[in-house]
């Protein structure tokens, strides 16, 4: 045994923040990185939040050797391009769909977008900095304002020129059903908050201005926090809705067909037979009632709808009698100008072929469905083969009890847009449940489509209301209102769910009434009790 071994964890921990607050130059900003990627570890697939606890109090140590704002920014910086590196290199893989065309863009999608996204992380590592030196989170103020500072930029990261909330920290959650409730209260950024503010506080243990007395006690309230709120999300889930929705029976369809051979004019016919087989094959169980409606996946049928009569016979011809059959499917209009306008859409077909209801999606994937600064990149968006997509209005919900009796209303989302917390549903029209089509095949078998189902779960539980997702090639399910997976189609697998339809929730959820308004309170009650703590040293 060393002399190191017999010492307290609290002097451990000191040396440990010594070492890291004495790194300089490259050694810092290498540092800092690693810990990005280490707590891309705590998010889907891996699932490891306890990472977390040596992430964020290794990156306010090295906060604590920057001794001006350009090396603040600086390990704030680097530590988010090592997360958003690990996080998000799957990106990359829709580019080799067609890697002769797109080759130019990888290095901008592998590397480009992580240094854009870390710049949220600089700008909190930044702030954080500039109020401590100013007398602010002294003490246990110091994870307070860590925490909140941030929570800040990542609900900035959300919002800012059409945002991009994917992988906060709070998603980690989601393999813990009881804490991940927390998300009904306060939505997925203040889960995030509560969840960094719990990881930064061992960063106090070897605090000079706090007592290893108050410091052990703070990291033990985290701790208890965490544990009533799990407390509290298990008596959530005790007293959950279990039943379904009398009357509803939905088949969910993936055909699972390779991105490269979706859109190949060769295979698009063989590709629209595949999901017809799939809706016309027998259930797997003989005993239980046939579905209703039928869900294919996004842009499943390859055309467009309203313009070819032999597709609409042949949606028809599967469409279960009374029933619908909603897909994902291109729409195309002309508008007043005579000018030729292309949406990423939703189609509802009825037994006679006919098209009863559409949507189209009106958040759009940034250099994917459209090109933003058109004037300066001159060049195609990834997906639509080089059509340009248009936004629809936004959130709808559509109502379709009378085309199938007792099919309650719903939010359709297309793919991207369940992303983006409290902008998931028409709140003057309140929906019964939310419908998730998507094609991650862009993807392949990396981590971007569990980042993707996991997000959705989420959703679920901040708007207490169950959610179906149809995927191309997966993951395709259903999620009840409290997050739980009920159905699963995996990743890559051929087939389709017959499955009943959950009840939502009863009531309505505190996230789904308030949206980010908690979030805020609470985000600036820990800004006031951090600043309040340059007055009680």
């Amino acid at each position: 045994m060393t002399a190191t071994d017999t010492l307290p964890v609290p002097a451990k921990l000191g040396r440990v923040s010594a070492r890291l607050a004495a790194l300089t130059g490259w050694r810092r900003l290498a540092a800092a990185m690693l810990l990005g990627g280490f707590a891309t570890l705590a998010l889907p697939p891996a699932d490891l939040m306890p990472v977390v606890l040596v992430a964020f109090p290794g990156l306010i140590w090295l906060l604590d050797g920057a001794e001006t704002k350009k090396s603040a920014f600086a390990v704030g910086w680097f530590f988010g391009f090592g997360h958003h590196l690990l996080g998000l290199y799957w990106i990359s893989a829709a580019l080799f769909t067609d890697i002769d065309r797109f080759w130019w863009a990888l290095p901008l999608s592998a590397v480009g977008l992580p240094v854009v996204l870390a710049m949220f992380s600089g700008g909190a590592t930044l702030t954080f900095q500039l109020l401590r030196r100013r007398g602010f989170g002294a003490g246990l103020g110091r994870p307070l304002l860590f925490a909140a500072c941030w929570c800040l930029w990542e609900w900035l990261r959300g919002h800012v020129f059409t945002g991009f909330p994917w992988n906060l920290i709070g998603y980690g959650w989601v393999g813990v059903l009881p804490v991940l409730q927390t998300a009904s209260l306060v939505g997925i950024y203040g889960l995030t908050l509560v969840t960094v503010l719990v990881a930064s506080l061992p960063a106090a243990l070897p605090d000079r201005d706090t007592t290893p007395g108050r410091a052990g006690a703070a990291v033990a309230a985290g701790l208890a926090l965490l544990a009533v709120l799990g407390g509290w999300g298990a008596w959530r889930l005790a007293g959950a809705v279990d039943e379904p929705v009398p009357g509803v029976r939905l088949r969910l369809v993936q055909a699972a067909i390779d991105q490269r051979l979706k859109w190949a004019p060769g295979e698009r016919v063989q590709n629209f037979q595949s999901h017809l087989a799939l809706s016309a094959a027998a259930p797997a169980d003989p005993s239980t009632p046939p579905p209703n409606v039928i869900i294919w996946p996004e842009t499943a049928v390859p055309f467009f709808i309203e313009d070819d009569a032999r597709v609409r016979q042949a949606l028809a011809s599967v469409t279960p009698s009374g029933g619908l059959l909603i897909t994902g499917a291109p729409r195309t209009t002309v508008d007043a100008d005579g000018e030729r306008r292309y949406f990423n859409g939703m189609v509802a077909v009825d037994g006679s072929g006919a098209a009863v209801a559409d949507y189209d999606k009106f958040h759009l994937v940034p250099f994917g469905e459209y090109m933003p600064l058109r004037r300066w990149l001159p060049v195609d968006p990834i997906a639509g083969n080089g059509a340009e997509f248009s936004a629809g209005p936004g959130p709808r919900t559509l109502h379709l009890g009378d085309r199938v009796a007792g099919l309650p209303p719903f939010s359709p989302l297309i793919c991207y847009e369940s992303i983006f917390p409290g902008a998931v549903v028409d709140a003057a029209d309140r929906p019964q449940w939310l419908l998730n089509l998507t094609n991650d095949a862009w993807y392949g078998r990396t981590a971007g489509p569990h980042q993707h189902f996991a997000i959705n779960q989420v959703r679920a539980v901040e708007e207490g209301l169950p959610l179906v997702r149809v995927a191309n090639t997966g993951i395709s399910g259903v999620v009840d209102s409290y997050g739980r997976v009920r159905q699963l189609l995996g990743l890559g697998e051929r087939g389709f769910i017959d499955t009943t339809l959950p009840k939502a929730s009863s009531g309505v959820t505190a996230y789904a009434r308030m949206g980010d308004w908690i979030f805020g309170i609470v985000l600036l009650g820990c800004f006031m009790a951090a600043l309040a703590s340059r007055y009680h040293r």
